[in-house]
């Protein structure tokens, strides 16, 4: 019997270079930080002592190795990543513009996470987490979309979570209308769903969070608790009848947002993992949205991803004073 993991993510593993300053001659200096959403979620969740599997693929490169490097230094289960012998790697080379926004360019042309297949898939693990994890990255070309499906089916007949975050990249998708169809799948499919605010104007049309929320909940009833990011402006999470907005941390000293949106997500599922989807009250997401904004907040002052999570006890500390 495989192991049993509090949560599995599948999706891509890859690498952020991010620009750290200038050489002698002027040239700029790329960064490499080990990245991709869902192993990013799972680097903030062993920081919270949850146990973590990742499944996904990687070149056979020095890429890939310090990508399985990073995830086993972050305390996560990698046996379930695969080399692929043909394709490299993954890299994203992100701009970081005024604010901290960021500004994203894609080799992955193939990537090798373009080249996980269904039957490689280790379903035994999957149908042995408590929460499933996935984003739309993973189901922006065929073959590996196929995977992705199979292994969400799988952990739902198992009676896991599905957690989902559409981590909408325009320029990965063959037109925006794919991206829509499948990032409506994913919502048709999840119980729990970290979106940010421009996927929610993608896929309503609102701007306003109370009547994206709304719609989404109208058209995907199977949804349990919805979670939107709005950047340094808060978060709200919609659960039952019940609504709840909390603001960002408001202390400065933001570097770049790599990686906020993914520690929110943890720290979410986190509290999912210990107090459960059912009775939660106003005041239950008060908490866990402010918790997770402050972690959001502490990954923006440093650079990178998987080894930028805070401790635990680094998010507490900033709560008890901040709140």
């Amino acid at each position: 019997m495989s192991d049993r993991f509090d949560m599995v993510a599948l999706g891509e593993l890859l690498i952020d270079f991010t620009v750290n300053g200038e050489s002698a001659q002027g040239n700029s200096i790329f960064e490499a930080n080990p990245g991709g959403a869902p192993c990013n979620v799972l680097a903030m969740l062993r920081k919270l002592h949850k146990t973590c599997a990742f499944i996904g693929k990687v070149g056979d490169d020095m890429f890939g190795r310090l990508l399985r490097g990073a995830g086993e230094q972050a305390g996560i289960n990698m046996d379930a990543l695969l080399i692929d012998r043909d394709a490299r790697t993954t890299l994203a080379f992100v701009q970081t513009l005024a604010g901290g926004d960021r500004d994203f360019s894609f080799y992955r042309n193939p990537g090798a996470d373009m080249m996980l297949h269904a039957d490689e898939l280790p379903l035994e693990r999957i149908e042995n987490a408590r929460i499933f994890h996935f984003g739309t990255l993973s189901m922006t070309h065929e073959g590996v979309r196929e995977a992705t499906m199979k292994a969400v089916e799988a952990a739902k007949r198992s009676g896991a979570i599905i957690s989902f975050d559409p981590n909408l990249r325009p320029p990965l998708w063959e037109s925006l209308e794919e991206a829509k169809a499948q990032i409506g799948w994913g919502l048709a499919h999840s119980d729990v769903v970290k979106i940010a605010d421009n996927e929610v104007e993608f896929m309503t049309g609102e701007t306003d969070f109370d009547r994206g929320a709304e719609i989404l909940r109208g058209d995907y009833p199977n949804l349990k608790l919805l979670n939107i990011t709005a950047g340094a402006d808060g978060s709200y999470s919609y659960y039952e009848d019940k609504h709840c907005y909390v603001p960002g941390v408001k202390l400065g000293g933001t570097i770049e947002t790599t990686g906020a949106g993914d520690t929110f997500c943890a720290c979410v599922l986190n509290f999912v993992l210990e107090r459960g989807l059912e009775g939660l009250t106003e005041a239950d997401l008060a908490d866990m949205l402010r918790f997770a904004n402050t972690a959001a907040y502490l990954v923006t002052t440093r650079k990178g991803a998987i080894r930028s999570m805070p401790e635990k006890e680094q998010v507490e500390e900033l709560v008890k004073s901040y709140w």
